[in-house]
């Protein structure tokens, strides 16, 4: 996976500050006007199923989903069509309790300035896999 295309580099930076568990700078990746939707449609992160638009709320979901976790990204591959990038692979969240791993197609959208301005994550709650575990990813 080359990194040279915007909107996979936005991708692979978005993962990466979530792996390093740095909240500023993944915001920091995002317009302010973006929408993440993870994943898309009702959930328990989003039961409304609109998704979380804006920084505010995406500050929110991350509180929610991303920081009582330990994530970990295993790509397949990725394919990058004009501003958009869709990676498919799995995912692995780990809190303390259990291990959760979810095979997924991931979606970012830049705008010229390289900007997220979506982030469109496609996985089935009723497909993950959940194991029980006392030890988070390293």
């Amino acid at each position: 996976m080359s990194p040279e295309h915007p909107a996979r580099r936005a991708g692979l930076a978005s993962q990466a500050e979530v792996r390093a568990k740095r909240k500023a700078e993944w915001l920091a990746l995002f317009a302010p006007d973006a929408r993440v939707e993870d994943p898309v449609g009702i959930s328990p992160y989003d039961p409304v199923g609109e998704g979380h638009s804006g920084h505010e709320a995406i500050a929110a979901f991350w509180d929610k989903a991303i920081e009582p976790s330990r994530i970990e990204f295993e790509w397949a591959d990725s394919f990058a069509c004009g501003d958009e990038a869709a990676f498919t692979g799995t995912i692995r969240s780990a809190r303390p309790e259990v291990v959760v791993e979810v095979d997924l197609v991931a979606v970012y959208r830049v705008n010229a300035d390289g900007k997220i301005v979506a982030l469109r994550a496609f996985w089935e709650l009723d497909r993950a896999r959940a194991t029980r575990s006392r030890q988070a990813i390293s």
